[in-house]
């Protein structure tokens, strides 16, 4: 499609130059010395917490359930307005997500709603941290501590956000991130695990390595490395790490492309909020994000395909998500239905608008006006 894509990635700094040097040195495999580089500095930027990167942020929260030993029947509480993968991490040690309703403001897991679905099967709790908001963990870490349960930020979206000055990732016990294409710091494909607790690190340096003690091996600790574990193969191509330590480093020149077109959209919308028509993300003033998107919320799903298809009529491709999970086929199959209301209403009114680092300011407002347009109103100048 031409037109304004919903996303398109960029390079920033030098992540060409560095995927030049990898191919170069001979080993483009997992853990090379980029990925060494990139997971310090990863570490260094959310306050020193040992950091693995993985080839997903899916691959970190099966390592994540896997740390858990989920058995089957286990419970595992969660959103059901979420991606696939946070499910897919308890479904695949045979555990059952737990969906809970979400919060009318954030549209973050409703920590207000999370004990009443604790049971003696209970072992985890995850939350995600919606459009880099960082869900309310005060309230889980207490839950959590309470009942015996593991907390797991889902942080697939907040990668350098802060919740009262706490780095997302790293204040449950299990952080994990994504650096997909659409993220706010990207390398295709990829993600990474973070860990607040020393008493797991040994025992993920063996899951990561496909159930092997390689690390200790390439430590100099043992002889010879063996399967000990399960586990799979959740390491990165340095391919990967080689373009992402690219974008780490430009950190500072990205957040603040991405602050200024989240604001002009949040600025822009203002008096369509003021009539009622639409609702505007809500950031707490406590939580600083990542400006990873921008979301509408209009008023009726009907609205938002005729909004969806007029802005596609212009060559603007806006997009939804996600089809909640408690309405899904595999739930059906599963007894995982249950009442959601907001998150039914959430899922069904929202949408998402272009936001990427080289979107123009003439593109930009190209977007708003085809908003304003679609409710018949001027847009501001």
């Amino acid at each position: 499609m031409t037109g304004i894509p919903f996303n398109r990635p960029a390079w920033m700094g030098n992540e060409m130059a560095y995927l030049r040097e990898a191919m170069d040195s001979g080993n483009i495999s997992g853990d090379g010395q980029f990925t060494r580089r990139v997971e310090s500095q990863i570490s260094q930027m959310i306050g020193g917490v040992w950091t693995r990167l993985t080839n997903s942020c899916t691959s970190a929260l099966e390592i994540a359930a896997l740390l858990c030993d989920l058995q089957p029947d286990d419970e595992v509480i969660m959103p059901a307005f979420t991606f696939v993968s946070t499910a897919n991490a308890a479904c695949l040690r045979g555990a059952r997500p737990v969906f809970v309703d979400i919060r009318p403001d954030t549209l973050n897991l409703d920590e207000r709603l999370v004990e009443a679905a604790v049971t003696p099967r209970t072992r985890a709790i995850i939350p995600i941290h919606y459009a880099g908001v960082v869900c309310e963990m005060a309230p889980l870490i207490d839950i959590a501590r309470r009942h015996g349960l593991m907390l797991i930020e889902d942080a697939a979206q907040a990668f350098l956000c802060r919740y009262r000055g706490r780095w997302a990732g790293t204040i449950g016990d299990i952080g994990c991130f994504s650096f997909h294409e659409t993220k706010t710091f990207h390398a295709g494909e990829g993600g990474a695990i973070v860990l607040r607790r020393p008493d797991l690190i040994e025992r993920t340096e063996i899951l990561r390595e496909k159930g092997t003690n390689r690390s200790r091996f390439l430590a100099g600790q043992v002889d010879k490395y063996t399967w000990v574990d399960v586990g799979s193969s959740y390491l990165p191509s340095d391919l990967i790490a080689a373009v992402l330590l690219g974008q780490i480093e430009a950190a500072e020149t990205i957040l603040s492309i991405r602050r200024r077109l989240f604001e002009r959209y949040f600025a822009a919308f203002e008096p369509l909020e003021a009539k009622g028509w639409i609702r505007r993300p809500v950031v707490p003033a406590y939580c600083d994000i990542n400006f990873h998107f921008f979301y509408l919320l209009v008023e009726s799903a009907e609205q938002r395909t005729a909004m969806l298809q007029a802005l596609y009529a212009q060559k603007i491709h806006a997009t939804f998500h996600y089809v909640p999970l408690h309405k899904s086929p595999v739930a059906e199959r599963l007894g995982l239905e249950r009442e959601l209301p907001v998150t039914e209403s959430a899922a069904g009114r929202i949408i998402r608008l272009p936001l990427y680092n080289s979107l123009s300011e003439a593109e930009q407002k190209g977007v708003i006006s085809a908003v304003f347009a679609f409710f018949n109103e001027a847009a501001p100048t």
